[in-house]
């Protein structure tokens, strides 16, 4: 992987202490836009106002996205793009300027997942999949929105981090998936602190279990005592609605972690 020399770096907009202006635009970058929570938000978003980029591996998967956004061309946009690699990820900030001139949202949720297995039967390909996709591409986003944000006029904008529960308290058998979540919890912690003197905003949404968009029946999950258990889900429009509301404040106002789950889904005490 490149790691390209920075064009734009950031440089402070509010004293430390003030509060910074609100948010002046509508231009929202949504990592892994091909499918699931990244295809709802997208549509979400521009069904909202909002103008939309959606980035990820497969140009297939985006452009899909975009047809059925059903909006007009001038308003969404694709970008084939690896979050894992940092010249890809600068040439999608790139490309997403060019056309709108700025960007005042990333959502970040491009991700990864690999087979439930026991550490001693993980494969270091799996461990290096899931980190390099969920850290690595999330640190390389946000440092480019902070390089874009920062220099932009008006200054600032607003990260949302993608978690999950496993951020916060792991299943059995998910070693790669849970560390990479609580590392993405460490980096949404420090950069809401180092955003403050940009006018960045930067929360988490920690989601849990969302119904399989093809109406297929959820599968059994693996509890703290090892059994397996149907669990209850929710539409994805619940995540949704929360990424709006975040997404819709004042930069004056950050909401930093939202946990959006079924009321009856073990979390709180589930080993």
């Amino acid at each position: 992987m490149t790691d390209p020399t920075p064009t734009d770096a950031a440089t402070p907009t509010a004293a430390p202490g003030t509060a910074p202006a609100e948010q002046p635009g509508r231009i929202a970058l949504v990592t892994g836009g091909g499918s699931g929570i990244g295809r709802a938000s997208a549509l979400a978003l521009l069904g909202a106002g909002w103008s939309v980029a959606v980035a990820g591996r497969r140009k297939d998967a985006l452009e899909e996205t975009v047809a059925l956004a059903g909006v007009e061309p001038s308003r969404v946009l694709a970008v084939p793009a690896d979050v894992r690699d940092a010249a890809q990820v600068a040439e999608l900030f790139g490309a997403v300027r060019r056309r709108f001139g700025r960007v005042d949202l990333l959502f970040n949720n491009a991700g990864a997942a690999a087979p439930r297995r026991p550490i001693a039967d993980t494969p270091v390909e799996d461990w290096n999949l899931v980190m390099d996709t969920i850290v690595t591409g999330g640190f390389l986003c946000a440092r480019e929105a902070f390089r874009v944000m920062g220099s932009q006029s008006p200054a600032g904008g607003r990260i949302i981090n993608n978690g999950a529960p496993s951020a916060h308290v792991p299943r059995p058998n998910s070693v790669a998936y849970t560390a990479a979540k609580h590392a993405l919890l460490g980096l949404t912690r420090v950069l809401s602190l180092d955003g403050r003197r940009h006018g960045i905003a930067v929360g988490q949404i920690d989601v849990g279990n969302v119904a399989p968009p093809d109406g297929r029946p959820q599968p059994a999950a693996m509890q703290a005592d090892g059994s397996l258990a149907v669990e209850a889900t929710i539409p994805v429009e619940r995540f949704t609605e929360a990424l709006l509301l975040m997404a819709s404040m004042p930069l004056d106002t950050n909401v930093q972690s939202l946990t959006v789950l079924p009321t009856t889904m073990p979390f709180v005490g589930r080993g």
